[in-house]
Formats: C-alpha cells, structure tokens, sequence
C-alpha cells in the first residue's frame, strides 16, 4: 500500500514538475516608441534604467523589424505569426481610428476569429495567459481578448486613451478600462503604473505554474499624458520631447516592477522575455525620435518599421551580446511556442520562425533572407541587404541597407535590372495574399506619403542625438 500510495503521489506531482521546467514568458510591448530614445539604443536623454539592465543581461537586436508601420496591422501579425496581409488585414487600424472604410466597418473589423493567437498556442501546452494595456485587434465581443486564448484582460480594447480615468463617458467608448469584460476605471492612477502592478500581480498569483504575459503598454502613444513627478526629470527638455521622456520613464518604470517581481520570486532563470514596441516612432505626433533612421510611424522607411527588441533567458541565451541578421515580430509566436516545449516544426502556414537556434549560435545562417510589407500599392521587399520600395505617386527606391542605413541615396537608377527583379518578388507574394477586408479612404494614404517626405531625414530634428 505504501508502494502505491508513493508511485500514486509521483505520477500526480509529475506533470507539475514537468511544466515547471517549461519557462515562463513576459512580452513587454511598447506602443509609438522612437527607435532610438531608450538608452540601450543609445540616447542620452531618456532615462531607461530597468530596460538597460534587461539589455545587459540579454540580447540587443539590431535589425528587428515589425511586419506593419502601424499599431493594429503589425499586433495582427504579431498576434498570428503571420503576414497579416495573408488574411486581408492589411489596412490601418480597427474602430477608433480613420474607421470610414468601403466594406465591413465598425464592428466588423477585427483579427479573424478563425486564426489562432499567441496566446492559443501557449493555451494549448498549458499556459496560463493574460494581456494587460492595450487590445486594438476588433472591438465586438467576439474579437475580445479572453475569447482569443487569454485567461485575464485588464486593459482597453481600442487603440487610443487617457492615460488617467475618465471622469465622464468617453467619445470613444472602446477605450474604456476593463477587468475581462467589466468597466474598471480607477480613480487616482496613472495608466502605465497600473499595468505594471497588474502583470506583477498576475505573475505572483501563477508563480507556480508557467504563465505567458503579454504587457502591451500604451505608452509612448497619444495622448501626451505624464505626471508632474515624472515631467521634472527633464528640466533641460520642452514641449512634447519633454512629456514624451516622461512618458518614457514611466514605462521603463513598469518594466522594471515586473522584472523585479519576477526576481523576487525567484522566477528570473526560468522566464523568457521579450521587449519591443509596435511600429516607428511618429515624430510629428510625440516628438519620438527614430535617428539616425529615416522615416515614421505609418511609412515603410526604415524608421517605421523597424525597432528596438530585446530578449533575454539566463542561462539559455548570450547575455550582454548583439544580434545582427533581420529578424521580425513574426517569429515570436514559434520562438515561444518551441521555448514552451511544443515544436515550431509542427505549427503550419506561419511566416515567422524560432529564433532559438539562431540566437544560440546553432544555426549561422539569417533567418530570413526575404521580408515584406504593404499597404494598398505601396510595398517592400528587403532581400539581404537590398531593399526595394513601390509607390503609388512616384519612382520605386532602392537601397543598400548595409551600406546605406538611413536610406539617403537611392540606387534605383543604377542597378535598373536589380529593381525589375525585386518587383517580381513583390509581384509574387502579393499572388499568396488576400484581398483586403476593408479599405480606407485614399486621402489618408496622402497623410503617411506627406509624414514620409517630411520626416525622411531626422537628423535636422534631434540636435541631441548627432551630438553624443
């Protein structure tokens, strides 16, 4: 009897020890972020200091990329693994921006609910899951975030909001804080603290079982909201660069609470995590600065797409190391899912890949020798090192990365036979896509082409930046 009542005890303690060998993973996800204002990236002018210590304990991307200029097209892909364009969700974002479309609208628009999540797939191999910030992927119950693989929301389901409560209803009414699917504004708390204290909290309430938290900040994103306390670390500072600062230091003040809680738990060497942010910095909108690359927010420079990233894993991945080949928010979906303990190998139609064996130095090869991106006529191609971008008003651009990172001569003219093949690239992936499930109204495609042409060179814009 004793014999049995020990083997009885081992086969259920089993499996709980078995998934406490899988790690846990915490997504750190910030929204509207320059390129270049954190301090591992560089700047001496924003103040990162839990963000920087996270760098040093892991790796530092240089060539991340996103697989959309915009908030809710790149969080679709991100979300799925998968060009988002592959399911017609190619347009800008979902109810509470530029929502005129010309087919489905409103409610309508939203991820798919047809295609499995992140947060599915960690389901699946027994996570437990939460999102915390914000959603932007459909505002109807259906798109909601605990109906695609989340456990926990606390969050919003719009793009845009207050930074502090709202004291009255708001224009937009999917920007309204919710608990699940409860209003929960809160009286008396700045919205980035808040998120950082509720993933803290959810990581010591599942300490015991792996857990996946997603922590998609609104931060740096409009509306320019930053305490007094926070504003007053930047006396040298005005105007939107100074709330855009404090705006900074309140979100490397949240990571820093999370990965602190983790530490406190002794959770730090069994957890995989992951910072970056959506898209490219809108200058013109928070005073982000993406020097010394070219471009914004909502454009296909390099300044729109790509971005800051970190991932580190102790004992598991190189700390205090550079990672220099292409990599895209793609390849966090199968990257997690092989950490998790499942095979990337098994997971069918994705476009990105695990970066595991990459980033570990198994494999020396990139890990994409193709990436693309569209939006209606305009697309891109970046084959190794050459990029080529198609436009609806204006001759295609063609760029050498390596030589030409911020993107001031373009080679078009003299490598004409090189521009006709990469527009057959581009000709041949849009043959594998769907059509777009809505559309926006034309005028705002000149909004993103003026955007573009003003902020192509950020250099005359950050004195700061070219003088450290």
């Amino acid at each position: 009897m004793k014999h049995f009542t020990f083997f009885l005890l081992i086969s259920l303690l089993l499996p709980f020890m078995h998934a406490q060998q899988r790690p846990n993973i915490v997504l750190l996800f910030a929204d509207d972020a320059g390129y270049a204002d954190f301090g591992f990236q560089g700047s001496k002018v924003m103040k990162t200091p839990n963000l920087d210590k996270l760098a040093q304990k892991g790796i530092r991307f240089s060539q991340a990329y996103v697989s959309d200029p915009t908030c809710g097209p790149s969080r679709a892909g991100l979300m799925t693994g998968r060009y988002q364009q592959r399911f017609g969700y190619e347009e800008n974002n979902v109810p509470g921006y530029m929502s005129a479309v010309s087919a489905a609208d409103g409610p309508e628009m939203g991820l798919p609910t047809e295609e499995k999540t992140i947060a599915d797939y960690l389901k699946s191999l027994g996570y437990r899951t939460a999102i915390f910030g914000k959603w932007h992927l459909g505002g109807a119950d259906r798109f909601h975030p605990t109906k695609r693989g989340f456990d926990e929301f606390y969050g919003f389901r719009g793009g845009a909001r207050s930074y502090f409560a709202y004291e009255r209803e708001p224009q937009e009414p999917l920007n309204k804080l919710e608990r699940n699917f409860g209003q929960y504004e809160e009286s008396g708390t700045y919205l980035t603290d808040a998120l950082g204290r509720e993933a803290a909290s959810f990581i010591e309430r599942n300490q015991h079982q792996p857990f996946f938290a997603f922590v998609s900040f609104n931060a740096v994103h409009t509306p320019m909201d930053a305490t007094e306390a926070d504003l007053n670390q930047f006396p040298q500072l005005s105007g939107n660069r100074r709330k855009v600062a404090a705006m900074t230091l309140a979100l490397d003040r949240a990571c820093g609470q999370i990965l602190d809680k983790l530490t406190e738990l002794g959770l730090e060497e069994n957890t995989l995590i992951v910072f970056t942010n959506d898209n490219g910095g809108p200058t013109d909108k928070n005073a982000s600065s993406n020097y010394p690359l070219s471009g914004t927010k909502s454009n296909h420079l390099e300044g729109g797409i790509r971005v800051p990233f970190l991932m580190a894993w102790p004992g598991k991945l190189p700390a205090n190391s550079v990672y220099h080949h292409p990599i895209i928010t793609l390849d966090l979906l199968p990257t997690f899912f092989e950490a998790a303990g499942g095979s990337a190998d098994s997971l069918l139609q994705l476009d990105g890949v695990n970066l595991l064996p990459y980033v570990q130095g198994k494999k020396q090869e990139r890990p994409h020798q193709r990436l693309y991106w569209k939006k209606d006529v305009r697309a891109v191609v970046r084959a190794g090192d050459w990029k080529l971008l198609r436009y609806s008003d204006r001759p295609a651009e063609l760029y050498n990365l390596e030589e030409d990172p911020r993107e001031l001569n373009n080679l078009a003219a003299v490598y004409p036979e090189r521009v006709r093949k990469m527009f057959k690239m581009i000709y041949q992936w849009e043959s594998t896509l769907e059509r777009p499930r809505w559309l926006l109204h034309q005028r705002y495609e000149k909004v993103d082409i003026d955007r573009m042409d003003a902020y192509r060179d950020q250099s005359q814009f950050f004195q700061e930046e070219r003088n450290k």
